[in-house]
């Protein structure tokens, strides 16, 4: 179990590494899912700050899904980070899949988000 956890973690690292090299100042988007819910946050590293957030834990989101961890409630999700972050007035961020693959509920949350007005 402990090689599974360091793999994961060098997969992230990794992920990370990439986007700091090709991100400039933009901020970043980033997704984490487990079993029941998704979230989503758009961070500014420069400055250490979480600019806006979404997940399906929220009582508003949570009252219009069947379940938290499908691909409906990730582009719900999805759609919500974004109008967030664009009051906050971030338009263009770069996407942190974490150790996920961009597949299912990361790919979900991350074209609601473009649909939404963020662009990256």
């Amino acid at each position: 179990m402990q090689k599974v956890h360091q793999k994961i973690e060098r997969r992230r690292r990794r992920v990370r590494i990439a986007l700091k090299k090709r991100s400039g100042d933009r901020a970043r988007l980033s997704v984490f899912r487990s079993g029941q819910h998704i979230y989503a946050q758009v961070i500014d590293d420069t400055a250490g700050r979480t600019l806006a957030a979404a997940s399906t834990v929220e009582k508003n989101l949570r009252e219009k899904l069947k379940s938290g961890a499908d691909v409906e409630a990730a582009t719900e999700v999805g759609k919500a980070v974004a109008a967030r972050a664009l009051e906050a007035g971030v338009n263009t961020v770069v996407f942190d899949r974490g150790s996920y693959r961009y597949h299912g509920r990361v790919k979900a949350l991350a074209d609601a988000a473009r649909e939404a007005g963020l662009s990256f």
